[in-house]
């Protein structure tokens, strides 16, 4: 089979390999779909905090079961699924208080440990879940909507709440449409206009506001909530300057949940969480009962996701995939890699 290695930042490369052979509890596994997640995108620029090389990328997936013994779930060959990437320890203390999705020495597929993108791969049959009917093109955006949705319940966002979305890409995007689901107004915040655009004419969004420099940024705040701040702000970028403008765009008393995923540190007046007594909560990866809500909202037709699909590549043009991703991530939002 072939499947798609990073062997070093820069160069994303297909290379061949004997099909894996599933082992107890696992399940045989076709390819059909991948999405280029910006964790992905980080590996083959080198920036990524957690990944090593050689490294096959890829957790956003769909593909058919070819071989699966007997479950409880009621998955059978040729059913089509996505499933659950990161692979917890279950030892360590997150895990054994149930919080799994924070385990300390968790390894996500595609950064920690190899990924998805290959003609055929194994997984656990614990970790799949039935597509419902969800095209196979939009299965794969699942577990990227259910990390912006995860963060968003940790937002605990009441119905007419002001939302600022840091981040126009598609944890922003998808965690946009999460507060939309909860009832919130909701405004999405980007330095690329084009993505501010898409977002505004694709998914409900209430309005945007423009990153181009903080006093402009800070100017747009206070027009929108009449200079009271954002009820909630989630940052979906993973910069100093995204985690300072969520900083000063949050209301007295607001919610702010921190998403995005950084190498800098950040240097700033910390006595103005005291000040504001602002409510900070990082959120990490998702749960199964995420992955479970959003299945079901995308396949009774409760929510349309297949906007967040803007190219698709075939998986032997990864090395482009990639390589245009990285230069033109100012009108790209979700690269699909289709197998």
């Amino acid at each position: 089979m072939r499947y798609v290695s990073i062997d070093r930042p820069g160069e994303a490369v297909i290379k061949e390999c004997p099909i894996p052979n599933p082992r107890k509890g696992e399940a045989l596994l076709k390819m059909l779909f991948g999405g280029l997640c910006g964790s992905d995108l980080n590996t083959y620029r080198g920036t990524m905090a957690y990944s090593s090389y050689p490294r096959v990328p890829g957790h956003e997936f769909s593909a058919e079961i070819v071989e699966i013994g007997e479950n409880s779930m009621g998955l059978r060959p040729g059913m089509i699924v996505t499933g659950n990437p990161y692979f917890n320890c279950g030892h360590c203390y997150p895990c054994r208080k149930g919080l799994v999705n924070c385990c300390e020495t968790n390894q996500t597929m595609g950064v920690q440990r190899d990924g998805a993108f290959a003609e055929y791969f194994t997984m656990p049959v614990e970790r799949l879940y039935n597509g419902k009917g969800i095209p196979p093109e939009q299965l794969a955006l699942i577990e990227p909507f259910c990390v912006g949705y995860h963060g968003i319940k940790r937002a605990g966002i009441h119905k007419d709440d002001k939302v600022l979305i840091l981040g126009a890409g598609t944890i922003g995007v998808f965690a946009a449409m999460s507060a939309r689901l909860m009832g919130g107004q909701v405004y999405i915040c980007d330095i690329a206009p084009e993505k501010l655009q898409y977002a505004e004419s694709h998914f409900n969004i209430t309005g945007t506001v423009s990153n181009d420099y903080p006093v402009h940024f800070m100017d747009q705040v206070k027009a929108i909530t009449h200079a009271d701040g954002f009820d909630v702000v989630i940052e979906a970028v993973g910069l100093a300057s995204t985690f300072q403008n969520c900083i000063d765009a949050c209301a007295y008393g607001g919610k702010m949940v921190q998403i995005g995923i950084g190498k800098q540190n950040a240097d700033f007046s910390f006595t103005s969480i005291q000040k504001k007594e602002l409510n900070i909560a990082g959120s990490r990866n998702s749960v199964k009962e995420d992955f479970l809500h959003l299945i079901d909202f995308v396949s009774e037709g409760r929510i349309s996701i297949k906007k967040v699909i803007t190219h698709t590549y075939d998986f032997l043009q990864a090395g482009k995939a990639f390589s245009n991703f990285d230069t033109d991530t100012g009108s790209i939002l979700k690269v699909m890699l289709k197998f």
